[in-house]
């Protein structure tokens, strides 16, 4: 079997995830199709012998298909879907369900037609971070260079894209405040060894990330189920400093007051499904860093 028998091969293995991912980005299935195909081009286009993670490059690779292709939308004037244009995709997205079994799945699962419609409201840039970052678990750091942004300004697109989703806009006060009290009692429970108080507190599919720079000081790259991330927790984070982060309730370790670490929380409905674990020190000097209260006080 040669090479280019062995990648065509790969690549079957891969046309279901990137067709999901292509899906969620475009919102038609004649187009995610014709992305997913542009990204075996390509494949083939390219060379991929000193590619670590080709199912990662595929993904990135599908990404920047996509973005283009929402852009495209955007020069031409497409991509208002409010009124009667936000009906006829809705009307679209139920047709491509009934003609893809898979596709009627994935719907039903993450996707949701209501979903797309909101998602069409983003710019492309928002959408496509937060496709890749909340729903396939893109570092922000890959998903940089498709953007051409830094990876804390990729964060704040997936973050302004997460408010718009689900129905939040600007963050309130009071959502805020419930915020912080999840970290702080996070923070607690991690301290003080509370394993159950953790558990109540993380989403049972909750994903620990750590940033290469942070995976470089000792922190593994991924662990994902509240089992786990809890583990990694308890009895720890003794130095850790409750902090806003861009206004939004974090954690940070820091050395003679300047960060070192930073624990970026993502909180969905009162439980925490997401931590990003960031060291690396030109991303945190983007960063806009309030600390709130130290250790115990």
């Amino acid at each position: 079997m040669t090479d280019a028998d062995q990648l065509a091969q790969f690549f079957q293995t891969q046309r279901p995830h990137l067709k999901a991912v292509a899906y969620r980005m475009l919102g038609s299935l004649a187009e995610a199709d014709d992305a997913v195909q542009e990204a075996y081009l390509r494949l083939n286009r390219s060379d991929v012998a000193e590619v670590e993670n080709l199912a990662g490059w595929l993904t990135t690779v599908t990404g920047r298909v996509c973005l283009d292709v929402l852009r495209a939308r955007r020069n031409h004037g497409e991509e208002d879907l409010e009124g009667p244009a936000g009906v006829e995709a809705v009307e679209a997205t139920e047709r491509d369900a009934m003609a893809d079994p898979e596709l009627a799945a994935e719907l039903s699962d993450s996707v949701g037609l209501a979903l797309l419609v909101v998602m069409d409201t983003l710019s492309p840039a928002e959408r496509l971070s937060f496709v890749l970052h909340d729903m396939f678990a893109v570092p922000f750091e890959e998903i940089s260079p498709i953007v051409g942004k830094s990876p804390a300004a990729v964060r704040q697109l997936a973050s302004r894209a997460r408010r718009r989703v689900q129905g939040q806009g600007e963050a309130s006060d009071a959502d805020r405040g419930r915020q912080r009290e999840v970290v702080s009692a996070f923070l607690k429970a991690s301290r003080g060894g509370d394993f159950a108080g953790l558990l109540k507190l993380l989403d049972p599919d909750v994903v620990l990330r750590g940033d290469p720079t942070a995976v470089a000081f000792g922190a593994t790259a991924e662990v994902r189920g509240a089992g786990g991330v809890a583990k990694q927790f308890s009895g720890r984070a003794q130095a850790a400093q409750l902090a806003l982060i861009d206004g939004t309730p974090s954690l940070i370790w820091a050395v003679a007051g300047t960060p070192k670490v930073v624990f970026d929380f993502t909180i969905v409905n009162g439980r925490i499904a997401a931590i990003e674990m960031l060291a690396n020190s030109s991303l945190l000097g983007e960063l806009a860093v309030e600390i709130v209260a130290r250790v115990g006080e």
